[in-house]
C-alpha cells in the first residue's frame, strides 16, 4: 500500500483538484498516464515477433493487463465513481459503436463471395486497388476491405513475392479510399456527426485524394512490375486457386449493407432528443437504435448467407475476436492521453499543441496536418480527430467556411495517416491477421512501418507543401 500511496502522487499530482472536476482534468496529468497505452502498443509491436506462440494464446489477456494498469490507477487517483464514468464513456460510446460496426461489416461482407480467380498481374493488382479505394468510400474500408482482400490474396498465391500486394491494399483500401465521405472512415463519421456536410470532405478532400492516391497507386505498379518480371525467372509455383470465371455469390447481402449506410444517416439525421444514463454516461436514442439495427443486420446476414459462401471465403471469427479484445485495451488505455490532449496548452502535451498554431495565433494547417496524422498512426484515429477539431475551435460552420483549409488537413491527416501503422485504423489489423491466416508472409510491426516511411510518408510530405504548406 506504501507503493500505491507514492505512485498516486507521481501519476496525478493535484488528486484534489481532480476530485471535484467531472472529467478527467487533463491539465494536471503527467506523461506517466501514457506508459500503459505506450506498453499495449509495444506489447502489440513485439509479441508476434518475440514470443509468437504466447502472443497467439494469450494476447486478450495481455491487453486486459494493460487496460487494468490504467484503470486501478485510474481508480484510486480519483475514486471509483469518476474512474467507471471516463472507461464507461469510452466503452459505451466510442468502443460499443464502433465494434459493432465493424462486427457488422466483417461479417456481413464474409457472406458475400467474388468467386472465380483472376490472374493477379500489375495491372490487374492495381486495377482491384483502384476499384478498393473507390468503394471504401461508398461502404467504409472496413467493407471494401472485407469483401476485396480474399480476392486479392487468391489472385496473387501464385507469387513468390505477393506481401507487398497486401501492405498497398492496406494503403489504399483499407485507408486512403475512404477519405471522400463519412461513411468511409470513422473519423470523417464524428465530423458528420458533429455537424460537418456529408458532402463537405468530397468537394474539399478529392484534390488530396487524387494526389496521394494517384501517387501510392504509381509506386505500388511501378514496384509490382519489378517483382512481376523478377518472378519470370524463378520456379514456378503451382496455383492452388487456378484462373476462373468470376462471379459474385451472396447477393442478398448487398441490400444488408446498405441498410447499414441506412442506420448510420439515420442517427445522423433523428434526434428524438432522448437519452439514458448509466453510471453517468448518457447514451442517446438514436445511437442505441442504429447500433441495434445494425446488430440485427449483421445477424440477418448469418442466416440468409450460405455456409459454403463462407466457407469458400475463409470466414472465421479469428480477425474479428483479435480486434474486438485488442481494441478493447487500446479505447481504454487512451482515456488518459485523450484527457491530456485535451487539456490544449495546460496539459502536459503543452509543447506537441503549441505547434498547431502559428505566431500570429492563426491555424497552422501543416502543423494540423502531420500532428493529426501522427497521433492516428498509433492512436484511435476517430477521437484524434475530435480532438483536433476541437483544438481548432469546434464550430462546424467555421470550419467549413473560413477555416476550411485547417478542417481539411485535419480529416486528410487522420484518414491517410492511420495507414502508417498496422493499429491506425482498424481494417489494418484485421487484413493484417486474414492475410497472415492465408498464408501471406506479412511483414511485422516495423517491417510495415519501414513500407509506410518509404512509400507513405514521402507522399505525404509532398502532399502536405502543396496543399497545407
Amino acid at each position: 500500500m506504501v507503493g500505491a500511496g507514492i505512485a498516486v502522487p507521481m501519476l496525478f499530482p493535484d488528486v484534489a483538484v481532480a476530485a471535484e472536476e467531472h472529467a478527467l482534468p487533463g491539465a494536471a496529468m503527467s506523461l506517466w498516464w501514457a506508459l500503459p497505452f505506450a506498453g499495449l502498443l509495444l506489447s502489440i509491436a513485439t509479441g508476434p515477433l518475440l514470443f509468437h506462440h504466447v502472443w497467439e494464446h494469450h494476447y486478450g489477456k495481455i491487453a486486459a493487463l494493460w487496460a487494468a494498469l490504467v484503470v486501478v490507477p485510474l481508480a484510486l487517483a480519483f475514486g471509483i465513481p469518476q474512474a467507471a464514468e471516463a472507461v464507461l464513456h469510452a466503452l459505451l460510446t466510442e468502443y460499443m459503436s464502433f465494434i459493432i460496426l465493424l462486427f457488422a461489416l466483417f461479417t456481413i461482407s464474409g457472406g458475400i463471395l467474388v468467386a472465380g480467380n483472376i490472374h493477379g498481374t500489375p495491372l490487374v493488382n492495381a486495377g482491384l486497388l483502384l476499384v478498393g479505394a473507390l468503394l471504401a468510400s461508398v461502404i467504409g474500408t472496413t467493407g471494401a476491405s472485407m469483401i476485396l482482400i480474399r480476392p486479392i490474396i487468391r489472385a496473387n498465391d501464385n507469387r513468390p513475392f505477393n506481401a507487398h500486394v497486401v501492405v498497398f491494399f492496406i494503403f489504399l483500401v483499407s485507408n486512403i479510399g475512404g477519405s471522400l465521405t463519412p461513411l468511409g472512415d470513422p473519423p470523417l463519421f464524428v465530423g458528420f456527426l458533429r455537424g460537418v456536410d456529408f458532402f463537405w470532405t468530397t468537394a474539399n478532400l478529392w484534390r488530396e485524394t487524387l494526389f496521394v492516391g494517384g501517387l501510392v497507386l504509381a509506386v505500388f505498379l511501378a514496384i509490382d512490375i519489378i517483382l512481376h518480371r523478377r518472378e519470370a525467372g524463378a520456379p514456378k509455383i503451382k496455383d492452388p486457386t487456378p484462373d476462373s470465371k468470376v462471379r459474385i455469390r451472396g447477393l442478398p447481402n448487398i441490400p444488408l449493407l446498405a441498410g447499414v449506410i441506412g442506420a448510420i444517416l439515420l442517427s445522423a439525421t433523428w434526434k428524438p432528443d432522448v437519452a439514458f444514463s448509466i453510471q453517468g454516461v448518457a447514451l442517446e436514442l438514436q445511437n442505441l437504435v442504429r447500433d441495434a439495427v445494425i446488430l440485427a443486420l449483421a445477424f440477418v446476414s448469418l442466416a440468409v448467407s450460405r455456409k459454403e459462401y463462407r466457407a469458400a471465403n475463409g470466414f472465421n471469427w479469428g480477425p474479428i475476436a483479435e480486434v474486438a479484445k485488442l481494441f478493447a485495451g487500446i479505447f481504454i488505455c487512451i482515456v488518459p492521453v485523450i484527457a491530456i490532449l485535451r487539456a490544449g496548452h495546460e496539459g502536459a502535451l503543452a509543447p506537441l499543441v503549441a505547434l498547431v498554431t502559428s505566431a500570429q495565433g492563426t491555424p497552422n494547417d501543416l502543423a494540423y496536418f502531420w500532428l493529426t496524422g501522427a497521433l492516428s498512426s498509433f492512436l484511435d484515429n476517430a477521437p484524434t480527430y475530435l480532438v483536433f477539431f476541437e483544438l481548432a475551435g469546434g464550430d462546424p460552420h467555421h470550419l467549413m467556411t473560413e477555416f476550411a483549409s485547417t478542417l481539411a488537413a485535419i480529416s486528410a491527416g487522420a484518414v491517410f495517416m492511420g495507414a502508417n501503422t498496422y493499429i491506425g485504423n482498424a481494417p489494418n489489423f484485421m487484413v493484417y491477421a486474414i492475410a497472415r491466416q492465408r498464408g501471406v508472409k506479412m511483414p511485422g510491426f516495423f517491417g510495415y512501418m519501414l513500407w509506410s516511411g518509404l512509400v507513405l510518408i514521402p507522399a505525404f510530405l509532398i502532399a502536405g507543401f502543396l496543399f497545407f504548406g
